[in-house]
């Protein structure tokens, strides 16, 4: 079991179960799935940039990426219906825990001048969704073999009802929130 899961197990159900009264620990919530979103706008001109960054996507993850398309087609931007412009990855159980540590514990340290990040992120709804700016903030990525910075989306989908559960969730598993 990972080392995020033993500890949700061990200290964030207990704690959650008696800060807000929860009848048993299914009612708990937990975390559901984490989706990363890479857009790569600069695939309209050169195609090979998709297989670059899903490359780098599926580095960081450890999973092979799904290439997204464009819906329809917009003019101003370039862009053709059905044309490739980024990749996503779904990452649920061991894979999903093993990614939100390497995050919260390896790769947002690594940000130049971090303070946390903002706890304005979540939807209404207790998922919270992050943007990060730089791939290179990942251990895995090579900092040699990379062209260009490109950044993704990471949103974290909970079982939480509201807002205020959601945080709470992820503080007690560790995500360093900034202070207001």
């Amino acid at each position: 079991m990972n080392r995020l899961q033993e500890r949700y197990q061990e200290t964030v159900v207990p704690a959650l179960t008696k800060e807000f009264g929860y009848p048993n620990a299914m009612a708990v919530p937990k975390i559901q799935r984490i989706v990363v979103n890479m857009g790569i706008g600069d695939a309209t001109q050169n195609a090979k940039l998709i297989d670059i960054g899903s490359g780098e996507l599926g580095q960081v993850t450890g999973q092979k990426p799904l290439t997204t398309r464009a819906r329809k087609s917009i003019a101003q931007f370039k862009v053709r219906q059905g044309q490739p412009i980024g990749a996503m990855v779904t990452l649920r159980r061991d894979r999903m825990y093993e990614f939100l540590d390497r995050l919260i514990g390896i790769a947002l340290p690594r940000v130049r001048d971090f303070r946390g990040v903002s706890p304005q992120g979540f939807d209404g709804r207790g998922n919270y969704t992050l943007g990060l700016r730089d791939q290179l903030m990942f251990v895995e990525i090579d900092y040699m073999k990379v062209d260009k910075s490109r950044g993704m989306n990471v949103s974290v989908v909970t079982t939480a009802r509201t807002d205020e559960e959601g945080r709470r969730l992820l503080q007690l598993m560790g995500m360093p929130f900034r202070k207001n």
